[in-house]
């Protein structure tokens, strides 16, 4: 009798309704300031509680079957064959250091096949366990949707390995037509790539097969649907599946742009500020990547995952709709009406309250699989928690970072993701107050995990097997029980240092000397008391200043 491994890939709750909101950067291993290679993808969604998802590998069976559970009306089991030997897996990287992240597009709608068996976490999820190396992945997605059908609307991937990586765009053909097309770009090893939710491939090398690899129907395809008329040489996958239009710009490659500023010259790209405000006459385009000024870290990038465009013209603290402490989160929806019935947005930026797991994927080349990877890892709001080392070759989900533990509709102490929830949502309001102190714990804890991480890299390098396999589950359980404590720790402090709108004077974590001796008043931030000024007038004007005792 034929066994039946059950992979219940839980594409919606997992990545929600409102995955078209997802991050990835990407920097190649020349770009890098160790020669590694980084990708990460913050997974945003309301609703969602994020978990640390553990596939086991290993050898299996002639004839096993693998069982896709969907979902909706069409999302009954189906089996596929399995194949001889799977890799493990930790969220989305596999023991040999392969990782695929993504982002939603979305693109041309009638372009979804909902009977399609697979959606765009399942091919993903399946490439992850069944390849070793980026052009595997390529190749094996593309004839997984080509053998079982797409199911989901455009996705672009990042598919990174130890040597190489890829930018990869995907979409379907629609009702009653399995697989889809598509084109994968490799990066150029020096330099930085991102995308945010917006087609990022235009033109593409038609005979280039070390750097382009495409399904040979992108472009006929398009001309039979009517997206394309012209010569091969000038077709443009975006143009041709994902037209722009100010919202998708200005959504999306905003957080591209900001990216990519953190590393360059900013005169050069404040050249784009016109195509991000909508002006497409002078230009309609970011560059796919770009070469960094300077080399970039894991450190730097963990940096700029936190980015809500401060210090650019796009600031969210910097104007009176953050509040008078500078909140960089917005409430939803993200358009309104105000003034008699005009129409407003709200900007998108790549930190958000509504990530439900957050991810930085360290490829190392110089270091053997067993020991090379590292996923740092932590639920919810990037900007808002301390990212957690996850090796590549571990067997053990921490009991934190476990989905039993992770419920969105029930709060425990012992969820990664409501700790780090109960932190973010008293600091949200508050923010200019209170980030300071979320700043100290999140660098006491990555500074710590920075070290250890090296390490730990070394002992286990001197060990195999079941022994290395047990000393690096001991040292993820062992990191993410200090960052529970300190979460703790820091939830604390700030309600007893912020209560009722004072502060209370803090030192390492800690509330210092005679508190109320040490208290301040620290009040609104002084753009906001000129907000006030301006709208409400003379309504709180003093006609004399006399300075009173606080009563």
């Amino acid at each position: 009798m034929k066994k039946v491994f059950i992979s219940i890939l839980l594409l919606i709750s997992m990545f929600g309704l409102e995955a078209l909101a997802c991050t990835n950067l990407i920097v190649g291993k020349k770009a890098s300031t160790d020669g590694s290679i980084i990708c990460t993808y913050n997974c945003d969604s309301y609703g969602m509680a994020g978990s640390l998802k553990h596939t086991p590998g290993g050898f299996h069976q002639p004839g096993e079957m693998i069982v896709l559970r969907g979902f909706g009306p069409n999302g009954e089991p189906r089996a596929i064959p399995q194949v001889s030997y799977t890799y493990n897996v930790n969220g989305l990287m596999n023991e040999k250091q392969l990782c695929i992240m993504e982002t939603t597009f979305g693109g041309r709608t009638e372009l979804q096949n909902r009977e399609g068996w697979l959606g765009y976490y399942q091919m993903m999820d399946l490439a992850l366990q069944r390849c070793a190396t980026a052009r595997e992945a390529i190749q094996c997605m593309a004839d997984l949707v080509e053998a079982y059908g797409y199911s989901s609307t455009g996705e672009t991937l990042s598919v990174c390995d130890k040597e190489e990586a890829w930018i990869m765009e995907i979409i379907g053909k629609g009702p009653g037509r399995k697989g889809a097309v598509w084109v994968a770009l490799r990066i150029p090893d020096d330099c930085i790539c991102a995308h945010a939710n917006l087609s990022r491939i235009r033109q593409f090398p038609l005979n280039d097969p070390e750097n382009c690899m495409y399904s040979k129907d992108v472009i006929s395809f398009a001309r039979e649907m009517g997206f394309f008329k012209g010569k091969d040489a000038d077709f443009s996958f975006r143009e041709a599946y994902c037209p722009i239009d100010f919202e998708n710009v200005r959504y999306a490659d905003l957080r591209v742009w900001s990216f990519f500023r953190h590393h360059a010259d900013v005169k050069e790209m404040d050249k784009y500020i016109p195509y991000l405000n909508g002006d497409f006459k002078k230009c309609d385009h970011l560059p796919l990547w770009i070469k960094p000024d300077t080399k970039v870290s894991v450190r730097d990038i963990m940096a700029d995952m936190r980015d809500h465009f401060e210090g650019t013209p796009f600031d969210m603290t910097a104007d009176m709709s953050a509040g008078p402490w500078g909140m960089p989160v917005r409430p939803m929806p993200m358009t309104y009406q105000a003034n008699g019935g005009k129409n407003y947005f709200v900007e998108r930026p790549i930190a958000t309250q509504k990530t439900g797991y957050t991810m930085v994927g360290h490829i190392r080349p110089w270091l053997p699989d067993k020991i090379g990877g590292v996923l740092y890892f932590n639920c919810d709001d990037a900007n808002s928690v301390a990212y957690v080392p996850i090796f590549n070759s571990a067997t053990e989900v921490p009991d934190p970072f476990k989905a039993e533990n992770n419920v969105y509709s029930e709060f425990s102490f012992d969820s990664a993701f409501w700790m780090n929830n109960l932190v973010a949502n008293m600091i949200y309001p508050r923010y200019s107050l209170m980030v300071g102190d979320l700043r100290e714990a999140q660098k006491e804890l990555e500074d710590f995990y920075a070290e250890d991480v090296e390490k730990t890299t070394q002992v286990g390098l001197a060990l195999e097997g079941e022994a290395l396999t047990e000393y690096l589950n001991t040292k993820i359980a062992a990191y993410t029980d200090k960052m529970m404590k300190r979460w703790d720790k820091l939830f604390k402090l700030i309600v007893v240092k912020h209560n009722d709108l004072v502060m209370l004077p803090s030192e390492n974590g800690e509330i210092k000397g005679n508190a109320r001796g040490g208290m301040t008043y620290p009040g609104y931030n002084q753009s906001f008391y000129d907000e006030i000024g301006k709208v409400l007038g003379t309504r709180y004007e003093m006609k004399e200043l006399i300075v009173r005792p606080e009563r």
